[in-house]
Order: C-alpha cells, then sequence, then structure tokens
C-alpha cells in the first residue's frame, strides 16, 4: 500500500492523470528478440517494463519467444486449420488473460525478426484472432478490449525511421495484424541509435520504461 500511494504521489507531481495510474490491469509482455543472450538491450527494456508494472501491482505474463518451440506455417491449410503446438496455446490463452499486450523487438532489414513473425503466424489463427465473415463480409475480430503498446529498437536514428522510411513495418504490425484482430488503442516506442547510444540514453529510456509500465500503457 505505501509502494502504491509513493509511485501515485511521484507519477502525480510528474503529470500522470490519476486514472491511469489507479486501475491496475493483467499485462502480457512479448520479448521478440530471437538473440536470448542478456546483452540484448531488448531484454533490458523488457525487464524495465516489467519491474514498473509489478511495483504498481499490475498482473505480469512474459513470453519470451528465442525459448518457445514452435515450428513455422508452410501452408495456407495448416494456418486455417491445423492445431497449434502446446507453447502456442499457452501463449492463446494468454492473449486472452490480458487487458493490455506489451510487444519488444529489434528492427531486422525493416521489419520485425522472422522468428516474431511466425510466432504471431502461429498465435494469431483463425477461429482465435478472428473469424471469417458471411459471404463478402469483414472478419469478425476476437480479440476486442485488450490495448498494446509496440517498443521496437533499431541502429538508425529513431527520427529517419518515422520520416524517411515512414514506419512503414511498425504500421503493417498495428493496422494488418493487431488493429484486424480488435487490439487497440496501440501506443509505440520507436528507441533509434541504439549502438551509439551511451549510458545515460539507455538509462533515460529504461527509466522512461518503468514509468510505462507503472502506468500499464
Amino acid at each position: 500500500m505505501l509502494v502504491r500511494l509513493y509511485v501515485y504521489l511521484a507519477m502525480t507531481w510528474q503529470g500522470y492523470p490519476a486514472m491511469l495510474i489507479c486501475m491496475t490491469k493483467r499485462i502480457v509482455l512479448v520479448d521478440g528478440h530471437p538473440d536470448s543472450r542478456a546483452g540484448r538491450f531488448v531484454h533490458a527494456l523488457f525487464k524495465a517494463y516489467c519491474d514498473g508494472a509489478r511495483g504498481c501491482g499490475h498482473e505480469i505474463k512474459n513470453i519470451t519467444v528465442s525459448e518457445l518451440d514452435f515450428a513455422m506455417l508452410r501452408t495456407n491449410e495448416d494456418f486455417q486449420t491445423g492445431v497449434p503446438a502446446e507453447p502456442i496455446r499457452a501463449c492463446q490463452e494468454l492473449f486472452t488473460w490480458a487487458d493490455h499486450i506489451v510487444i519488444l523487438f529489434p528492427l531486422w532489414l525493416g521489419s520485425m525478426p522472422a522468428l516474431l513473425k511466425a510466432f504471431f503466424e502461429q498465435v494469431l489463427r483463425p477461429g482465435f484472432a478472428f473469424a471469417a465473415g458471411s459471404g463478402k463480409g469483414f472478419p469478425t475480430k476476437l480479440l476486442g478490449g485488450r490495448s498494446a503498446r509496440i517498443d521496437v529498437t533499431m541502429g538508425m536514428p529513431g527520427l529517419f525511421y518515422r520520416w524517411y522510411f515512414r514506419a512503414h513495418s511498425v504500421k503493417s504490425l498495428e493496422r494488418n495484424i493487431l488493429k484486424f484482430c480488435g487490439i487497440l488503442p496501440i501506443r509505440l516506442s520507436i528507441v533509434g541509435s541504439v549502438e551509439a547510444m551511451g549510458a545515460a540514453g539507455r538509462g533515460s529510456w529504461l527509466a522512461r520504461m518503468q514509468r510505462l509500465g507503472r502506468c500499464a500503457l
């Protein structure tokens, strides 16, 4: 109780709305980095968000994609009617449980890593994430009532990615995957120039992720 009171006072002083601070949520964090080594900055951001969320009383469940044992989909029949492996079914249960889904990954060749894309293809199947519409109607979104945030790291400056590349791969994840299933609103953080970032810059991002975790944003 004292911890929550301290967080409330500190974050109110920083200008966060009180209603965001007081509402606890069920949060699933998806660490989408294919490299499980501890030195990856995505893992540090992941931990910072977890620490902030737990400190404010949110319920946390974690998915580390690099630790899951699943095959890549190779046919449309498997996507439409195949039976997901047990690790994938467990992840689907976590998505059902969640109020808020946080996805972290590095930008590889202008998009999410192939392993993370394969994960979404396995988890967000017809009948779970969406249902075919009748006739020519739009598919029914089955994961409504959930929000999400995306945190993506990259070597290039974040402003350049937004301006020159129009953040096209992140917009595709937002529009063609998450919103397609009914997940919204979706918030985004782009962490650019990771390789050139010094200790002060990394510390600033870690503190920011802790604040976002406290608010479940």
